[in-house]
């Protein structure tokens, strides 16, 4: 028996190779990087290159490249049902995207909601720099506009990268740390800066734990059985 799988530039897919021990995948296009037992990138094998996927600590499948890569797997045909060689389960990057868009629109009312609880409180938000408060719709636009900066972030690492959300968390959280020099050198009051800086950490609170377990569970692959 011969099934032949799709790999899109990008796509992770697991494998389950338990119900065929016999199974022994071949690359016919592309290439397709194995990711071993522990999580470590393994070698990555071009056309032609042929391996078995059980009992060789192969825990997935990788392509690293922008093309679509083919994989076939050959097995003895049973009368068995036939068990699946792969986990398909997961969804692809319209799913990370519905997930960005979920936790953006969940940042900026959380955002929104604290700046005006802090302005209800008393902090005026003037930045000695034109004398002017920051408006309350400002702190929506803001907010809105880098949380799908980290959106595109997410899904160009899920698209390019070998380890999606731990460079996500890498990038995010470096960024997260930037924004807040602006607030400590604005000049600002002290009950102004440290409410930007908590307004700051509260919409990455958000995105950046929803978009890294989205990153981490979910894969990209297309299947096409023969």
């Amino acid at each position: 028996m011969i099934r032949t799988f799709a790999l899109l530039g990008g796509a992770r897919v697991v494998v389950v190779p338990a119900g065929w021990p016999d199974a022994f995948a071949v690359v016919t296009r592309g290439r397709v990087q194995l990711e071993l037992r522990d999580g470590e990138p393994g070698p990555v094998l071009e056309r032609g290159a042929g391996f078995w996927l059980y009992g060789t600590g192969v825990r997935a499948l990788r392509n690293p490249g922008r093309h679509t890569a083919i994989v076939r797997v050959v097995t003895r045909r049973s009368a068995h049902p036939v068990p699946r060689i792969f986990d398909l389960g997961g969804c692809d990057v319209k799913s990370v995207i519905r997930t960005g868009i979920v936790a953006t629109l969940a940042a900026v009312v959380a955002t929104t909601l604290a700046a005006a609880l802090a302005r209800a409180a008393g902090v005026d938000f003037e930045i000695p720099d034109g004398g002017e408060a920051i408006p309350p719709a400002g702190f929506a636009t803001v907010t809105g506009f880098f949380s799908i900066v980290g959106v595109v972030i997410a899904v160009a690492l899920l698209r390019w990268s070998a380890r999606p959300a731990e460079r996500f968390v890498w990038t995010t959280v470096s960024l997260t740390v930037l924004s807040l020099v602006p607030p400590l050198i604005s000049g600002a009051g002290t009950a102004t800066v440290v409410t930007l800086i908590g307004l700051h950490l509260l919409p990455a609170a958000v995105m950046i734990p929803s978009l890294a377990r989205s990153l981490r569970s979910r894969s990209r692959v297309t299947a096409m059985s023969a």
